[in-house]
């Protein structure tokens, strides 16, 4: 039998993949990187990657278990075309849904629900917070995320950073978590998690060795619960300045970013192989 591959996690949004405002192409127009579409949505090219990024990603899925790991519902998930072998394991919806194969454990999910009945405040609850308290002049749209969590989009530069702030402390004192991330507010039950589907899958694989990256709050759970972990230049991560004793802080920032996250895990994979 062959020895256990290292287990790669990685969110997707403004991690690996980036959207056309998200991308910071900062060079001049020449040196751009050339892109590769790996998202389309009501027929129009959505997310994107460098060529290079994808080539990392498409030796990185042959070289490790790489994991997809994204608050993005199963549907929303599924609009994306990665490069590489199709990972048998994605995280979605925050950690709600662990895919095998491309279908739902139900007994994962199971675990998950059950959890969240008994250690939070109902999703109701935060729903109507949300439509009493949340501003029709700066919210397009009120969200459900798969039953168990809940967003706003929002007009970024209309939004009061003050209500973020109290809709955050109010969340807090019922066991959820905001976060604010582009366009979009996230109310996030705690138990809700990435990092248990990460432990779950380490379990499952025998792991020896698990990698992770992220550019948001929701994140950071994954990247404290690998072994090693890599955020972006950008991102409420890099805005709050978080680290921690395995974390390292990149400097890149948009698209490039997620091009020297996938050189670093290969990096971090041949390190490993080479024991």
């Amino acid at each position: 039998m062959s020895a256990p591959k290292t287990l790669v996690a990685s969110d997707l949004d403004r991690t690996l993949i980036y959207s056309s405002a998200a991308l910071a192409l900062t060079m001049p127009d020449a040196r751009a990187p050339r892109l590769l579409c790996v998202e389309v949505h009501e027929s129009k090219p959505l997310s994107y990657m460098t060529e290079t990024a994808a080539a990392l990603l498409t030796e990185l899925g042959d070289t490790a278990v790489f994991v997809p790991t994204t608050t993005r519902t199963r549907k929303q998930y599924q609009r994306i075309n990665l490069p590489g072998p199709a990972p048998k394991y994605a995280i979605c919806a925050n950690g709600g849904h662990l895919l095998v194969d491309g279908v739902s454990d139900p007994d994962w999910h199971g675990s998950v629900m059950a959890r969240l009945a008994t250690e939070c405040a109902p999703l109701d609850e935060v729903r109507e917070h949300l439509a009493t308290t949340a501003d029709p002049a700066w919210v397009r749209k009120h969200r459900v995320a798969e039953d168990l969590f809940a967003y706003l989009v929002v007009e970024r530069e209309l939004l009061p950073e003050e209500w973020v702030k109290e809709l955050a402390a109010w969340a807090e004192n019922r066991g959820w978590t905001v976060s604010l991330q582009g366009r979009k507010i996230y109310a996030v039950p705690k138990p809700l998690t990435k990092s248990a589907a990460l432990h779950e899958l380490a379990r499952r694989t025998g792991a020896p060795l698990t990698l992770a990256a992220g550019d948001s709050l929701l994140d950071a759970d994954l990247l404290l619960a690998a072994d090693r972990g890599w955020r972006p230049g950008h991102g409420e991560l890099a805005e709050a300045d978080w680290t921690a004793p395995a974390i390292t802080a990149l400097a890149e920032r948009g698209v490039a970013a997620g091009e020297r996250i996938l050189r670093e895990f290969m990096n971090a994979c041949d390190g490993q192989a080479s024991l």
